[in-house]
């Protein structure tokens, strides 16, 4: 029926994709303050302190409330952008502003599938770039937020794509493996270098890992581009900020989202650019 009615494909992408960004802000809400609670408790045990007491905390467990009078979120107040819109962006009890980034997730969360089925067509492909899109928002948000690429997301997105390069990806596994290896260790060794030569760090452990996933997903000769565009970016959009005085110079800026929009522009164009290349070089 989906493929003999392609807008029903579409909307209920768009469905999917509203549910599930209501479910990507709690993750991004919460696991960061999920890892922080475990490292508190590790420190704990490995220092032989007695570990502290805590309420339940994890993605299900408290109910959803306003962090400013911690009145709970009923289930009509939470419905993907349509509550946020009818509350005019603050709390029904408190009429605290309520992040406009709640919204914003949910509406890039339910384009990413419907951008994907437009531009791979009705297919696994689409699904399998989906993921792989919704991963990448919600490790850009929290990495904005936080300066902070979880272990818990970009490992599992590494192992999905070794394993996508063998069933739907239009990819070797031999690529997929090698854009694992050489992302990891290009950027490892680039912080090392960096590290030795000025004493400070350039970046996290998370970016190699990131890099690595993407190089899975993508293949290692999608990975020059990768970050010949997200430096390209950092450099553009840091240079604005700092012209335009949002950011203060010295302040670590998260590598992450520059990443994920060199990883999106080569997903899409990076064939046709390599392609473009090669001509204007004379190569082809």
């Amino acid at each position: 029926m989906l493929i003999q009615s392609p807008i029903w494909s579409f909307v209920l992408a768009a469905l999917l994709g509203l549910i599930l960004g209501s479910f990507f802000n709690v993750v991004i809400a919460r696991l960061p303050r999920m890892m922080e609670l475990q490292w508190q408790r590790e420190s704990a045990e490995a220092a032989g302190h007695p570990v502290p007491a805590t309420e339940p905390f994890n993605l299900a467990v408290p109910r959803s409330h306003c962090p400013s009078c911690k009145a709970t979120v009923a289930g009509y107040d939470n419905i993907p952008v349509l509550s946020w819109l009818l509350l005019r962006g603050r709390c029904r009890h408190c009429k605290t502003p309520i992040s406009a980034l709640y919204p914003l997730v949910e509406i890039v969360s339910a384009l990413i599938p419907v951008f994907c089925l437009a531009f791979f067509g009705i297919n696994s492909l689409a699904l399998a770039y989906s993921l792989l899109l919704w991963f990448l928002l919600v490790l850009s948000v929290i990495d904005l937020k936080q300066m902070l690429l979880p272990d818990q997301l970009t490992l599992p997105l590494l192992w999905l794509g070794l394993l996508g390069s063998i069933t739907v990806l239009p990819l070797s596994a031999q690529d997929a493996i090698i854009g694992a290896v050489a992302g990891y260790l290009f950027l490892w060794a680039l912080y090392w270098l960096f590290k030795l030569l000025t004493g400070k760090e350039g970046m996290g452990y998370g970016d190699f890992k990131l890099l690595a996933a993407l190089g899975a997903w993508l293949g290692w000769q999608q990975l020059p581009l990768i970050l010949l565009l997200a430096s390209a970016a950092g450099a553009v959009i840091g240079g604005t900020l700092l012209l335009m005085k949002k950011h203060q110079q010295g302040i670590p800026i998260p590598f992450g989202p520059f990443l994920v929009i060199g990883a999106v522009i080569a997903l899409l164009f990076g064939e046709q650019i390599y392609l473009w290349y090669w001509q204007w070089a004379g190569l082809v």
